[in-house]
């Protein structure tokens, strides 16, 4: 009976890399979530992305999901994160998982390009996790963005409400296009 529970949980495993990696996963994250050896996950990696997996360190800055555009797509994933966690029995790494497919179908059905990387998406709710990162709730419009613990919660403007003088005037601007004065205009 263990012999197969094991044989069934290392499937799981080898499900669980092959999925991450399709995503875009760094080793680092399928070392972390797997107990496969690092042999074996090199190999499923070459196998099943045609490439060596990316090298260096994974992101361990909270800075990154705290400016403007990389802020709404990290609490628009954590948003559907926490919302599955809620909703749904699943083993943590299947819940970042089905997050990270939905937040790219959101973000697909938009047009928008994505700024979040599947390992940036882990790392998030790693750092939430650890009280690194919370969630603060907009006093204008109500939603849950992505804030450090510290974050004074009532007074707390998303960048959606107030966006950086800047914010969409770029040729790169790519992900979020806001609105022109005469976009509003009514003939």
């Amino acid at each position: 009976m263990s012999r197969t529970k094991s044989i069934l949980t290392e499937a799981k495993q080898i499900d669980t890399a092959v999925e991450l990696i399709k995503l875009g996963a760094r080793l680092q994250v399928l070392e972390s979530e797997t107990d496969l050896s690092y042999e074996r996950l090199l190999r499923l990696y070459k196998e099943v992305a045609g490439k060596s997996p990316s090298k260096g360190q994974l992101p361990f800055s909270t800075d990154w999901f705290m400016t403007w555009q990389p802020n709404i797509h990290a609490s628009l994933f954590l948003n559907i994160h926490e919302y599955l966690n809620k909703v749904a029995e699943l083993d943590e790494i299947d819940t970042v998982i089905k997050a990270y497919k939905l937040y790219m179908e959101q973000v697909s059905a938009q047009g928008l390009e994505p700024q979040l990387s599947v390992t940036r998406a882990w790392r998030l709710v790693k750092f939430v996790d650890n009280g690194m990162l919370t969630m603060t709730k907009c006093s204008k419009c109500g939603g849950h963005y992505v804030t450090h613990p510290h974050e004074i919660a009532r007074h707390y403007v998303c960048g959606l409400c107030n966006p950086p003088a800047r914010a969409g005037k770029g040729r790169n601007a790519g992900a979020i296009r806001l609105p022109s004065a005469q976009d509003c205009m009514v003939d």
